[in-house]
């Protein structure tokens, strides 16, 4: 049984936790990763580095696989909620709502996305371990084939496709590899390549 005291300890810790791993996530998308180091974060939040290492033991490593999990779990419900059934989207429309999500979670939180799918971190993938919300993200994925008019007859390997196109996209256009101002008519090829 958990005492008051206890409880109010662990809920102390959690907010400490959070707030180092927001602090990290503000630094990134102001700085870059390159500027997220433990005596930066430290001096950022008013913290020593041993609070901050009593969090996480393992140092930046483990504050950036944090990050990336709040960011999966960011873009795992944006990826849920554009696809929902009582978001009344499918077929083509479905499919254009789940890619824009994702491109826009992507636009919008560059340095969070690095840390999700660039950068190293201890988060397995394609497994039992994967965590919930990317094991949701891909999920959404293959519930928005899956409502096509001819879904695809290998619908994970489809879904795996489809996140692997739109990940080199947003990529790409991060990189600005891609002509300007044709984001758009990038979707549009995107949807009718797999919605028909």
């Amino acid at each position: 049984m958990t005492t008051p005291a206890a409880a109010h300890k662990a809920r102390r810790l959690a907010e400490r936790e959070a707030r180092i791993v927001a602090a990290a996530r503000a630094l990134a998308e102001d700085q870059g990763w390159e500027a997220v180091t433990t005596r930066r974060l430290s001096d950022a939040i008013g913290y020593s580095q041993p609070v901050l290492y009593s969090h996480f033991p393992e140092g930046r490593s483990q504050i950036v696989t944090a990050v990336a999990l709040d960011g999966m779990v960011e873009l795992s419900a944006a990826m849920v909620a554009a696809t929902a059934p009582d978001a009344a989207r499918t077929g083509a429309e479905g499919v254009r709502a789940l890619v824009t999500s994702y491109l826009d979670f992507a636009e919008r939180h560059p340095a969070t996305y690095e840390a999700m799918f660039r950068l190293p971190i201890g988060v397995p993938f394609a497994s039992a371990e994967t965590p919930r919300p990317l094991r949701d993200a891909f999920e959404a994925i293959v519930i928005t084939l899956r409502g096509l008019d001819r879904p695809p007859a290998d619908l994970e390997t489809a879904a795996e496709v489809l996140w692997g196109a739109v990940h080199g996209v947003a990529t790409l256009q991060r990189a600005a590899r891609f002509s300007p101002g044709n984001e758009g008519r990038r979707v549009d090829e995107l949807v009718r390549h797999f919605a028909n």
